[in-house]
């Protein structure tokens, strides 16, 4: 059983709101499960995008639902961290007016507060 750290609703910016969840994963399967898991939740199966990276012994997955170029840069800021054998899957609600370029902001934002709590927790 993969243990998911879920953090809800970290921030909101113009209506639209951002979760963050992690898992420590090894394979394509663990990533499904994790994916399969928050989607048990309603309100994460309606979510607008549920964005996700991971970095596995095989190499780094990533996919942007929707939201495009945001994968990576999850992505990157795990490679910068030396995060390996983990997924950050992060969620938007879309609230109705378009972010631009701070979506990119955002997903950083909720990325950097899951990367702190594991560093608190270790």
């Amino acid at each position: 059983m993969i243990r998911l750290t879920r953090m809800g609703v970290v921030l909101s910016d113009r209506g639209s709101k951002y979760a963050v969840t992690g898992a420590r994963v090894t394979s394509r399967a663990d990533v499904d499960a994790v994916l399969a898991e928050l989607k048990s939740d309603k309100a994460y199966a309606k979510a607008t995008h549920n964005t996700w990276a991971a970095m596995l012994p095989t190499g780094a997955l990533k996919a942007d639902d929707g939201e495009s170029g945001a994968a990576m840069v999850i992505l990157r800021m795990m490679e910068r961290a030396g995060l390996s054998d983990h997924v950050i899957i992060v969620t938007r609600w879309y609230g109705g007016k378009k972010l631009g370029g701070d979506r990119f902001r955002r997903v950083q934002d909720a990325t950097r507060t899951y990367l702190d709590q594991l560093d608190a927790g270790h």
